[in-house]
This record gives C-alpha cells, structure tokens and sequence, in this order.
C-alpha cells in the first residue's frame, strides 16, 4: 500500500496516510478525553481549547525527541543535515516527546484558566492509549516498527527498500518467504487493553479512587508495555555498551514514577516534601448536559 495518498502535481506536497490517520487518532482521543471530564463533573468541551495548545507543543516535542534519539544512538543525518529536523514530512516523530512536550502546552493552558491538571491528565490517560494504538496501523503501512523474523502465522511481510540490518540480505532472508513480527500490532493491543484496563478502575471506583491515580497508572501501564514491545524494536538506539534502548530505560522510569506516585498518593509511604494532595477535583463549573434530540 502506498504511503502518500495524493501529490498536488506541480508541487512537492503529499498527503501521506501517516498525517491523516494521525489527525483522525487525535480527534477520536479527544472525544474520549472529553467524555472522561464530563464523567469527572466538569466541562468537556474544554478539551478542544487544551488540544489547541498541546498539539502543536506535541509535534515539536516528537520530531525532538525522535532527533535526539537517533544522535543518542550514533546517528549522524540530522547532524550533517540539521536543516532536515525541521523536514516532518521526511517521517520521525516520538511518542514519548509528544506526550511530554504536550503536557507542557496542555499545562500552560490549565494554569492559564486556573484549571485542575490532574483532572485532565486522568481524563487524558485511556485516551492516550486509545490515540496511539489507532495511530499504529499507519505503521504497516509505512512498514515499519517490526521485529525479527518469526514463522508464527501472523507474521508480516516486509520488502527489500524497507529492511533494516541483519535482514537486509534477501538471499538469507527471501522477500517472498520471510515474515516479521509485527511489533506495531503488539503494541496496539497492549494499548487497548490497558485502556481498558483504566477505563474499568476509572468507573468501578469513581467515588473512591483520588485524584492523578489513573495518570499514575497509564505511567505503569504504558512503561511495562513498552519495556515489553522493545524487545521487538530493533531499529531503535542503543545505550553504548549495551542492549537496551534508550526507550526502555525512560520506560522504566515510568514505572517507578507511577509506583512512586500511587504510594504518595494513597499515603503508603510518607515524603515530607511530597504532599499526597486534594482527595477531589477542583472543578471549573459543571459539566453541560446535552441536548436530547
């Protein structure tokens, strides 16, 4: 299947399946993140303002973060071409720059309304997971975030242009023949059922569960599956010396910040300079109801 879906002829733009899956992700992991502040008693549509602000913050920290990793690795494209950073047709955009830098222009928007983060970053959380496993079919289109070889059934194919080394000889490995796994569905899965997974905690224990748990679980949830997918990633950097990708050490951190975190929260353990906080929301004003057609 062809990437780019149309090019305007005369010119150098393309619409690339990536941008449009991508924008369809977005908006659908809006509607979800709206639907969770409305469940928390406030105002959805405020929302729409804060995508307005994280978003754009969102795609530069991605192709940052995707630039940074792949210098961390010992790649030299983006040094000897630094104009190509800024080339996001070109491909390379990072979740975890994304979620980073766009919590940072989520954020400046909250504290500009004097909102509650932490009712938005639980409202965020499941629809997070949802957004990027609806992204990861643009992946297979792309062919790429594969993992090795394998002979189990669903096993995809992958052509000569798109192989990464060792599997770049098609004589050890036929392009007729040779199936990969397909890393990207592994981790779309992983990130629905983790959604579910908070989702179902979000709604079983709405009047007990404290405020910033759920974000606390995405962090552990979205760190263990990536520490797991990793293992089918190849393709991404490598701390010197060793095995392990620099995504999976921030993976890591993940989880032991959202361990950390519950045990705060829940007041486990006691750190004198980490308050547990609020046991509620600090709602802007009541959630609209809808109108009945």
């Amino acid at each position: 299947m062809d990437p780019i879906i149309f090019t305007i002829p005369g010119t150098n733009f393309s619409l690339h399946w990536y941008g449009v899956i991508m924008a369809v992700g977005i908006v659908l992991a809006g509607m979800i993140a709206e639907w969770g502040v409305r469940q928390r008693g406030d105002d959805g549509e405020l929302i729409w303002e804060l995508l307005i602000w994280g978003v754009p913050f969102g795609i530069v920290g991605a192709r940052l973060w995707y630039v940074l990793n792949d210098i961390l690795g010992g790649g030299r494209y983006y040094l000897d071409n630094p104009i190509k950073i800024i080339n996001l047709p070109e491909g390379g955009l990072h979740f975890y720059g994304a979620v980073l830098f766009g919590a940072l222009g989520a954020y400046l928007y909250v504290k500009r309304r004097k909102l509650d983060f932490r009712l938005f970053l639980d409202a965020a959380a499941p629809a997070l997971l949802i957004g990027q496993a609806l992204v990861r079919p643009a992946n297979w289109i792309n062919q790429e975030l594969y993992g090795p070889p394998t002979d189990l059934p669903w096993g995809i194919a992958i052509d000569a242009a798109h192989r990464i080394a060792p599997w770049t000889d098609t004589f050890l490995y036929p392009v007729d023949s040779t199936r990969f796994h397909p890393a990207f569905a592994y981790e779309m899965l992983w990130n629905f059922l983790a959604a579910g997974i908070l989702l179902w905690i979000a709604l079983e224990y709405k009047e007990k569960i404290k405020p910033a748990s759920i974000f606390a679980g995405w962090l552990i949830l979205e760190g263990f599956g990536r520490e797991i997918i990793e293992f089918f990633r190849p393709d991404q950097p490598r701390f010197p010396g060793t095995d392990i990708s620099y995504s999976r050490i921030v993976a890591g951190v993940m989880i032991l910040v959202g361990i950390f975190w519950l045990l705060i929260k829940y007041e486990v353990i006691k750190v004198p300079f980490l308050a547990a906080g609020p046991d509620k929301y600090k709602l802007s004003r009541p959630a609209k109801k809808r109108k009945k057609g």
